[in-house]
């Protein structure tokens, strides 16, 4: 039975409330997406920076050890 805002009102309001549920449901899932992404990125760049920083302490140690290798011993 229709309340005093008519059927067409009561229609919408029926149909209306699960599409908006639907479109709230996608958006979280973007929203997910999107965190999980910037969550990769994030460690994608933070396990690059390590092992650049890694790599060239390693560099640093070989030429550090060349060099005090030819150096002239006092």
């Amino acid at each position: 039975m229709a309340n005093s805002n008519g059927v067409f009102s009561d229609l919408f309001q029926a149909v209306g409330a699960p599409i908006q549920n639907a479109a709230d449901t996608v958006e979280n899932g973007v929203n997910s997406a999107v965190s999980v992404a910037q969550s990769c990125t994030n460690l994608c760049t933070n396990v690059v920076t390590g092992t650049a920083t890694a790599g060239l302490q390693f560099v640093q140690s070989i030429l550090t050890g060349i060099t005090s290798a030819i150096a002239p011993k006092q």
